[in-house]
């Protein structure tokens, strides 16, 4: 697929929501693309430049902030260097590429190093953040397509495999050249030990000894993570899945092995029957450290959960006292202890990254309504907050209870602004894919699933969406569906299919 990231017309390739009466979240959605675009980078040097900068400082890139970045950017491909981004990391860890000298104009955090005015080597922040890299590149390979771009991640680079393998043999600390900070992942018999930094959950209370945590960051030395292993799972299910996309089932049959090798040990281990909830565990005696946390809502997203688990697991989101309320998916249950009103960073705050991955987890299961009702929430949560509170913006993350960011890991300040950075995936990937439904989109099979609220009025769907080759306008108004593609692809509404042909099309549902 061609792409021209300084393209001047930039607005002309990205997808143009309809929703009647919701004037308010185009509002938001356009606003969120304009601070995004503020984040495409140049500098010379880069393995890749242009690319998506995180909005957290300029010394630093981090993997899972660009990893959920893609994660929107996937909409306008040809102008958003979203999974072209992941090259400055790819190249550095297993291609010995040094990043290159900047003079920062503005004091960086005190912990980079770096100062105002001096010269100082971009670094990867964290090499063991979240190993998302597979999740990305196979929702981003959906919308291009690009087969020929898979087989060379696959069979040439090999950078998804050789990050997996090498999270799977790090059994001590490890100093990684390019790299600021060692690592803290340790894998152990039945999962892996980490650490709040390094899991992007700072200052989480998991892993505390007693009733609420007497440190800001407890990181139980003994204990084993169920995000890492869920990340780690999805990483092999997804490294299998863009196998079968090539064709290679022999590959994607040894990598599902592996997949669901670690689905068993999951559930065997890191389920409890008594609160019917997914927690971490002790590395020793397996016994479960009950704070319960977004992060056990990747065992949606991997597919982890039976029917049933995910049952319960979906209850929760709605559950007031757990992780629903008028801003749902939040990162600490709120009838924790630790749990903050504010928010206080990873102490109650709702995410988008986290929420966004939770929601893919629902529809995984069927929860298509229930995912859109919580997504409604999200976007009525951010609008308002973007509205009444100044300046009007979109922000790191949100209160839990009130229309403002979070407040900071010292509960005074505010989260940072203008971070679009990821929180832009609610805006625009969490309306186009849950509000108004199109949650799943295949260029490759020529498929556009679409999730239509029953409880519409007035036009609802989606012009200028572009996947693959295909450019196409869908309108529903009524029981009348409209649409205007430049290329055949079948159209899934509610589950029924429609099969669309180039030009104008007319659907009664």
């Amino acid at each position: 697929m061609k792409s021209d990231f300084n393209n001047g017309k930039w607005l002309d390739f990205i997808p143009r929501p309809v929703f009647y009466g919701h004037e308010r979240y185009n509002e938001l959605y356009y606003k969120t693309w304009h601070l995004a675009r503020n984040h495409v980078k140049a500098i010379d040097g880069m393995p890749e430049s242009p690319y998506m900068d995180e909005g957290f400082c300029d010394t630093q890139i981090w993997i899972w902030d660009t990893c959920f970045m893609s994660l929107f950017c996937k909409y306008a491909q040809t102008v958003f260097p979203g999974k072209e981004t992941f090259k400055n990391f790819y190249e550095v860890l297993y291609d010995g590429k040094v990043l290159p000298t900047i003079i920062p104009t503005e004091n960086e955090p005190k912990w980079t190093g770096a100062i105002a005015g001096e010269p100082f080597n971009i670094q990867i922040n964290i090499a063991d953040n979240p190993p998302l890299f597979a999740w990305a590149e196979y929702e981003n390979a959906l919308f291009n397509g690009d087969k020929n771009y898979v087989k060379t991640l696959l069979y040439e680079k090999k950078y998804l495999q050789k990050h997996y393998v090498w999270l799977e043999n790090l059994i001590e600390p490890a100093n990684v050249e390019g790299v600021s900070v060692p690592t803290c992942w340790i894998k152990c018999e039945n999962g892996y030990k980490w650490e709040g930094g390094r899991s992007g959950m700072d200052n989480t209370p998991r892993g505390r000894l007693g009733d609420k945590a007497d440190k800001e960051r407890p990181n139980n030395p003994d204990m084993l993570w169920i995000d890492a292993i869920c990340q780690q799972a999805l990483a092999a299910k997804n490294i299998a899945e863009l196998f079968a996309i090539v064709g290679d089932e022999k590959s994607a049959d040894k990598w599902n092995a592996m997949y669901l090798e670690k689905k068993e040990t999951i559930n065997r281990h890191y389920w409890d029957k008594e609160d019917n909830f997914y927690y971490d565990i002790d590395c020793k005696d397996h016994r479960f450290y009950k704070v319960p946390t977004i992060a056990s809502y990747w065992t949606l997203t991997a597919e982890i959960a039976d029917k049933e688990q995910a049952r319960f697991m979906a209850k929760y989101i709605f559950d007031g006292n757990k992780f629903g309320g008028e801003v749902p998916l939040v990162s600490l249950s709120r009838n924790d202890a630790d749990f903050s009103a504010t928010g206080k960073y990873w102490r109650g705050s709702m995410w988008l990254p986290t929420a966004y991955a939770a929601l893919k987890g629902l529809v995984k299961y069927g929860y298509y309504d229930e995912a859109r009702a919580a997504a409604v929430k999200i976007l009525d949560h951010m609008s308002a907050t973007f509205n009444e509170y100044e300046p009007h913006t979109v922000w790191e993350c949100y209160s839990p209870t009130e229309h403002k960011p979070a407040t900071q890991t010292n509960d005074k300040s505010v989260v940072r602004r203008d971070f679009c950075g990821w929180s832009a995936l609610g805006p625009i990937s969490i309306y186009i894919e849950f509000v108004l439904g199109f949650y799943e989109i295949n260029a490759f099979r020529k498929t556009v699933k679409w999730n239509l609220p029953e409880d519409r009025k007035g036009e609802i769907g989606i012009k200028n969406l572009r996947f693959g080759k295909i450019v196409t306008d869908i309108i529903a108004d009524g029981n009348a569906v409209k649409v205007l593609s430049n290329g055949g692809y079948k159209l899934m509404i509610n589950g029924k299919v429609y099969r669309v042909k180039k030009g104008e099309n007319s659907f009664n549902i």
